[in-house]
């Protein structure tokens, strides 16, 4: 069965996803999921928004991961709230990472994209994450809920969630607020980093990037800006103490790993803020 989403972008704009193949479509209880393929490979559709297809999801998911782990000043525990494909989780293993605990509050969610997208958890992988048998452990849990129970001692906090919006009714508002971002670096250990999608910069699209950025420069005393050369997708990353010359020392960190979506020259150019932020 095919069938098209029409995915909104701003006032009076929209774009229309051709699915080719419908592999799961159904409410969860949070939100509507749709798994289908499109020409861009096996996507992942939320309330009729695309949060990742096969052919962009590394790029995606490196930028969120990457110049957050390098800012960090070390990486041995790692909370990600939301991310249901597992990418992120897998990426901050691959940096070394000795603990990820993994928190979403859509269980269905999350095994659907085990059982049909050909990136992130596999089954195998999400049944030993689900009993906390490896470096990777999943909790079905309210973000929010999580964070105020926690003893924190993180090295990076990923808040990984479909973009903020107008709906008052969407509860996942609430997890891109600035007393959220408190509460999440009150569980930051020193050195620590919160990294969040902050939305996009494109110009009939951009309030929630600002309202994003304002946010986190008033949080923490380092924020820095990664612009995803390939997507259409801004990150945030902040640290509560201030550091000098934060990019340098991101790039410096860099060698001995090789993400495969970006190097030092995407660092150094990604990373400065659209003008729109900065006047």
């Amino acid at each position: 069965m095919s069938r098209q989403i029409v995915e909104p972008l701003g006032p009076g704009l929209s774009r229309v996803w051709d699915v080719s193949e419908v592999l799961f479509d159904a409410f969860t209880g949070f939100q509507r999921l749709l798994i289908g393929r499109t020409a861009q490979g096996v996507s992942l559709f939320c309330d009729d928004e695309r949060q990742s297809t096969e052919a962009s999801q590394l790029v995606y998911h490196e930028a969120l991961m990457v110049p957050a782990m390098l800012l960090a000043e070390r990486l041995r525990r790692v909370l990600i709230i939301g991310s249901s494909e597992g990418v992120a989780s897998g990426l901050a293993v691959a940096f070394g990472a000795e603990v990820v605990d993994h928190v979403d509050i859509d269980e269905v969610a999350v095994r659907a994209c085990a059982e049909l997208l050909p990136y992130g958890y596999t089954p195998d992988e999400l049944d030993e994450a689900e009993r906390g048998a490896g470096p990777v452990r999943v909790y079905y849990e309210d973000g929010w809920a999580f964070v105020a129970a926690s003893d924190g001692g993180y090295d990076l906090v990923v808040i990984d969630l479909p973009d903020e919006n107008a709906d008052a009714g969407a509860q996942h508002n609430r997890l891109y607020g600035a007393d959220f971002l408190r509460r999440c670096a009150s569980l930051l250990a020193p050195g620590g980093v919160v990294s969040c999608q902050g939305g996009c910069p494109t110009l009939w699209r951009n309030d929630t990037l600002k309202a994003a950025w304002d946010r986190f420069t008033g949080v923490f005393a380092t924020s820095v800006y990664f612009g995803s050369d390939e997507h259409e997708w801004a990150f945030l990353s902040g640290r509560v103490d201030e550091v000098a010359d934060p990019v340098d020392a991101m790039i410096a960190r860099l060698a001995g790993f090789t993400p495969a979506t970006l190097d030092a020259d995407t660092l150094r150019g990604s990373t400065v803020v659209p003008f729109s932020l900065r006047r």
